[in-house]
């Protein structure tokens, strides 16, 4: 009986410590570390980076492109935004809404929140005012990574699309 308690006290023992160990081998296939960020909360009110592009207000921004200065007349030419908007229903309405977020922002009320050079410069080379603008990248990303296309227009179809925008 006292050998077969013995017996049965090592068998125990060779058990726990064939567990009882906590070894970490390593492996070939990848891991995941994650660590606690914490951050400290702030009564500040948010940047205002967290608006979207889209709505926010820059009326000093005249973008990067050939248009560096545009007056408008306090009346709209009507028979300018009448082509404006045989050119836009033509060229931009694949992309661009009136009133709703489309592939592309909607242009209605555009002249509140960005200045006229800009706008143009944006329709005439969207390639350079995305690679070099600030507002032009954040609206990039805003919507999808989506290139606005260039439609080659001439500047005096851009103007009477300007033109337009201040009808809507």
């Amino acid at each position: 009986m006292k050998t077969l308690s013995k017996f049965l006290v090592l068998i125990l023992s060779f058990t726990l410590f064939a567990c009882g160990g906590k070894q970490e081998k390593k492996s070939d296939g990848f891991s995941i570390e994650r660590k606690k960020i914490t951050t400290e909360k702030s009564d500040a009110p948010p940047p205002a980076t967290d608006v979207k592009a889209s709505e926010r207000v820059d009326l000093s921004n005249k973008g990067v492109g050939p248009i560096t200065s545009i007056t408008l007349n306090d009346e709209i030419d009507q028979a300018m935004a009448a082509k404006g908007k045989e050119v836009y229903d033509q060229m931009c309405l694949a992309c661009h809404r009136i009133g709703k977020k489309f592939i592309g922002p909607a242009p209605n009320g555009i002249l509140e929140r960005r200045t006229p050079e800009w706008v143009m410069n944006m329709i005439l080379n969207p390639e350079k005012m995305v690679k070099e603008d600030p507002l032009a990248k954040e609206l990039l990303i805003e919507f999808n990574g989506s290139p606005m296309a260039n439609q080659n227009l001439t500047e005096e179809e851009t103007r009477a699309v300007l033109e337009y925008f201040r009808t809507l």
